[in-house]
């Protein structure tokens, strides 16, 4: 499954990203994939093209294009433990200038790239994300209920804050199907609680899961939280999501 680099005008400029889709000519239901921390690079390439091999067209933008294309900071080939602490020492100060007004601008500007490609069909989109892309997922999906049918957060961060814009705040305003997959230490009981009453509040159809035996990261093949098992087990529950609620119109 072949992937393309695309070019997403937003209000702050260009958006780096690539799609991956199935070349037969047809239209497809489109999916929104959010980055993880460490950002656009082959192994999101590679569950790209899994998810387009299922029937989906996938794009993938560089969250943090602002401060320049992907790679914004040098990776490792395989970031161990050893190399965490100085990548997170450059990344962290960038993700915390993405702030709430960023992410929703870029919502905007992603979706609308999306449901516009010509391979992309009318119908509801998904929002999907990993890490620190799982509370975007949600921004997405509450800022924009009439497109958004499913969401789906593995090894999140962030969903539940002090702030008055926390997602977990938000969920009011969903529509869409939501799942999550937590590794064991993402979120504490209490908060997860907290999270769940939010969602059985307003009457979302959901599922929160923490995977056992995992640790935060368990989805990314470069990375020694890798779990292959936690990884099957997030496409068992992401594809029948998405195909319970993507439809082309």
């Amino acid at each position: 499954m072949p992937t393309k680099t695309l070019q997403i005008p937003t209000p702050d400029g260009q958006a780096d990203a690539f799609a991956a889709f199935p070349d037969d000519g047809e239209q497809h239901p489109g999916v929104l994939l959010y980055m993880d921390a460490f950002g656009l690079r082959p192994v999101l390439e590679e569950m790209a093209r899994e998810l387009a091999g299922h029937g989906y067209y996938v794009l993938v933008p560089n969250v943090l294009y602002r401060n320049g294309p992907a790679p914004v900071v040098e990776l490792p080939e395989h970031i161990g433990e050893e190399a965490r602490p100085a990548v997170f020492a450059k990344l962290m100060p960038l993700i915390k200038e993405h702030t709430t007004e960023r992410a929703l601008s870029d919502a905007d500007a992603y979706l609308e790239f999306l449901t516009a490609q010509p391979e992309v069909g009318a119908g509801p989109v998904a929002a999907i994300g990993y890490c620190m892309g799982a509370p975007l997922a949600v921004r997405t999906a509450t800022a924009h209920p009439d497109r958004v049918a499913a969401v789906a957060g593995f090894h999140p961060g962030f969903l539940v804050t002090d702030a008055p814009d926390s997602p977990h705040r938000l969920v009011p305003r969903l529509t869409a199907e939501v799942h999550l997959g937590l590794a064991e230490g993402d979120m504490s009981p209490e908060t997860l609680a907290e999270f769940n009453r939010a969602l059985d509040a307003a009457g979302v159809d959901y599922t929160t899961e923490v995977y056992p035996g995992t640790v935060h990261g368990f989805t990314m093949s470069d990375t020694e939280a890798f779990d292959p098992a936690a990884l099957q087990h997030h496409w068992d529950r992401l594809l029948p999501l998405l195909g319970r609620t993507l439809t082309n119109s």
